[in-house]
């Protein structure tokens, strides 16, 4: 039997367990709460009645037991795990194992000298579903299938092999992209996350707070879809200056069928899978809120997703002046500095890195 580990129990690695469980996967999950797991997973529909029970599903604090002749190692961290997750694995996987990224967004930039050790690096263009824990361990919610993933690989000619045998695991439609740039450039969380955040609290200072946390989809404003694709412009002639198949980087207007700023808003703020979905704030003692620097949304989406954009930009010399502002208002709001560097010279060593 096919052996699969996932690395993570939040949302997307839960619902990958179940769905590679039921499609007949030796599943084992690495979380530092195993002992919690039941090894049977309930996925629920949005109205809480069950869709499915995945069973079994064996959960491991060992990261070594959990990859030891895995066939497919997958990793649903945020970024800023991915340099020390990439060191874990190191000594522990073998050439051909096949590690991926959901999504798949500067992985290459981490596990490069796991790709030389002979390991296969993919990745998803974006999740494959929206989904949220029910009860950690026991039960999932599927909010929201997308109709395709789209793969791409490192060495590229993996990915339509790859991508043939995730189509039967998941029972969706994949697609091969021609490289893996195409994972790190896409305009998902790094675009449509900062925008919103650096739009909403543009104004924000410390010692400012707010009496609720604010819907994040559902009260989307015209001046966030604004700020969003004037980012996602920059990234189009990014994509543009280089000279290698980005026609999978499909523009927002595009992918969201909405050419204006005010059809954006109205497109985003009634997506179904993304009602009632918070925003990255917390909670103060007199149940005040502030922004939450810690969430993912801040520390991977700006420091790593957009960060890696306005650096592959440079080394095209397009300008990014909203990219800019975008970060420059992170970095002074946060109080840090830029803490990842993709270390390639110029445009052509970086391309080396999608062969």
């Amino acid at each position: 039997m096919e052996k699969h580990a996932i690395l993570g129990g939040g949302n997307i690695g839960s619902l990958m367990a179940a769905d590679l469980s039921c499609a007949g996967i030796d599943v084992w999950v690495y979380t530092s709460d195993a002992d919690s797991w039941s090894q049977d997973l309930e996925v629920l529909n949005p109205d809480s009645s069950t869709l499915r029970v995945a069973s079994p599903i064996q959960a491991t604090a060992d990261l070594e037991e959990a990859v030891a002749n895995a066939d497919y190692i997958w990793i649903t961290y945020p970024t800023y795990l991915l340099e020390k997750t990439a060191s874990k694995l190191h000594p522990l996987v073998v050439a051909g194992q096949k590690i991926g990224m959901v999504p798949g967004a500067c992985a290459e930039f981490f596990f490069e000298p796991l790709i030389k050790k002979g390991c296969i690096l993919f990745g998803f263009q974006r999740v494959h579903s929206v989904a949220r824990i029910g009860e950690r361990g026991k039960s999932v919610y599927e909010l929201g299938r997308k109709p395709k993933i789209d793969i791409a690989a490192i060495p590229s000619i993996e990915a339509a092999p790859i991508a043939s045998h995730i189509e039967t695991l998941f029972n969706t439609p994949c697609f091969e992209l021609p490289n893996y740039l195409a994972l790190t450039l896409v305009p998902s969380n790094p675009i449509l996350h900062t925008a919103r955040i650096a739009s909403m609290f543009a104004d924000w200072s410390e010692g400012v707070d707010y009496p609720r946390n604010i819907l994040f989809y559902e009260e989307w404003t015209d001046k966030d879809s604004d700020l969003m694709l004037k980012c996602d412009d920059e990234l189009q002639s990014v994509c543009e200056a280089i000279p290698v198949d980005l026609s999978s980087v499909v523009p927002l207007r595009i992918h969201y069928e909405s050419s204006t700023a005010e059809l954006m808003t109205k497109k985003i703020s009634s997506i179904p899978a993304f009602k009632g979905l918070k925003s990255p704030m917390k909670a103060q003692s007199d149940n005040r809120w502030v922004p939450d620097f810690s969430s993912r949304y801040f520390r991977a989406d700006f420091a790593f997703g957009l960060e890696a954009i306005r650096q592959i930009a440079r080394l095209t010399s397009v300008p990014t002046p909203s990219i800019d502002s975008v970060l420059s208002w992170y970095y002074r709001i946060a109080q840090t500095s830029a803490e990842f560097s993709i270390k390639k010279n110029n445009l052509e060593e970086l391309l080396e890195l999608y062969r």
